[in-house]
């Protein structure tokens, strides 16, 4: 997985009718865009230092409008 700042973190539920987490990448701490991150979550507000599993996805957000690309682990 990798990342930069700016990217959007999105974490699959765990439950049936649990909701998606999304949050922004404000920093990028492990070597060569990969994790930790520091993730301020969209629905709290709360900044946390996130390791990915295998729920979590990664949006990035290039330069070109209305572009996107989303990477798995």
């Amino acid at each position: 997985m990798r990342a930069t700042v700016g990217d959007r973190i999105i974490v699959k539920a765990h439950h049936v009718g649990e909701p998606e987490r999304d949050g922004e990448v404000l920093d990028v701490r492990g070597e060569h865009g990969g994790p930790p991150y520091l993730v301020r979550w969209s629905d709290d507000g709360h900044e946390a230092l996130v390791f990915p599993g295998v729920d979590a996805v990664i949006d990035h957000f290039d330069d070109a409008p209305m572009s996107r690309s989303t990477t798995r682990p």
